[in-house]
Formats: structure tokens, sequence, C-alpha cells
């Protein structure tokens, strides 16, 4: 049977009409530090906006969180930007507890961000190692999704279950 990726990342590009480009984007991390997405420069960066009270967000953090982990050696990195007015010490307890392995920065909500638009939670925008939003997600994300995405543009290899199928 053929494993079909849920993840439709062109989607929400093609529905804002955006195109990619590069961006620059510096937020504060959890710490107070700002945080540029330009350090990133070189790699694949996955950019989920969440927060701690959205349940999809919440359903998802697992899935970001194996992702990062198995494939942060391979320039391939998650960035979450949490997008909720919130206390810094229970964010901060909110990350240890859920096991963020990933970096997470923080900013107010607003209807547009340099990534693009974020009219719902979560959205989670790709960014390629030039900087450019090549694509993008309204809703949930999986890890079997993003690396269909990933293995689609060849920055890994195609899971062993999907490569035998075929697809």
């Amino acid at each position: 049977m053929k494993r079909i990726s849920g993840f439709l990342l062109f989607t929400l590009l093609a529905l804002t009409g955006m195109q990619a480009r590069a961006v620059d984007y510096s937020l504060p991390d959890i710490h107070g530090r700002m945080q540029s997405l330009d350090q990133y420069r070189g790699k694949w960066v996955i950019v989920n906006y969440w927060a701690t009270w959205c349940v999809t967000c919440r359903k998802e953090l697992p899935d970001l969180i194996a992702l990062h982990e198995k494939f942060r050696a391979q320039d391939v990195v998650v960035v979450g930007i949490n997008f909720e007015v919130i206390d810094t010490a229970r964010l901060t307890a909110f990350v240890r507890e859920a096991g963020i392995n990933y970096q997470v920065l923080r900013t107010a909500p607003v209807k547009q961000t340099p990534l693009g638009p974020v009219p719902a939670l979560p959205v989670t925008y790709i960014i390629n190692p030039a900087g450019e939003v090549v694509a993008g997600e309204i809703g949930l994300v999986s890890q079997a999704g993003l690396e269909d995405y990933l293995a689609s543009q060849g920055i890994v290899a195609r899971p062993a279950s999907v490569a035998a199928d075929g697809v």
C-alpha cells in the first residue's frame, strides 16, 4: 500500500501568492537573547508557529522534536516561535516539561510575519539554505509529512517504507 503524505506544503504558498524570497527575522529566545533566522543560513529550517494553549500545536510537538533530533546533524533544524502573550517562567517550564529540544523564540500574535501570514495555529514554514521561504502549511504537521517533503527535495533519504512502495 502506498503511503500518501498529508503534508501539502505548497498549499499555503499558492493561496497567498508567495514566492521564494530571502528573509531574516530576529526574535528573543526564552532567555531574552535576540536570535536571528539568518544564523541558520546554509541549513534547511522548519519554522513552526505555536502556542501552549493550542491543542493541535501540542499534538505535533513530539513529531517536531523527533524530526529535529533525527536530522539536525544533516543541516535540518526546527525553530519554534511561540505565538502568544505568556509569562516567561511559564513558557520556560512548558518547554522543559514538553522536552522541546530545539530553539524556541517568542513573539506576540500578529496577522502577518516576515515569513508570511499566521491566520490560525499552528503554521509551519520551510526555509531553504539560502534563507528563502519555499513552503508552508496551516494546521497539523507530522514527522512523516515533513520527511516526505525533505526527501522530495533531495535533502534527506526517503524512508525505507516509502522507497519500497515506489512513492
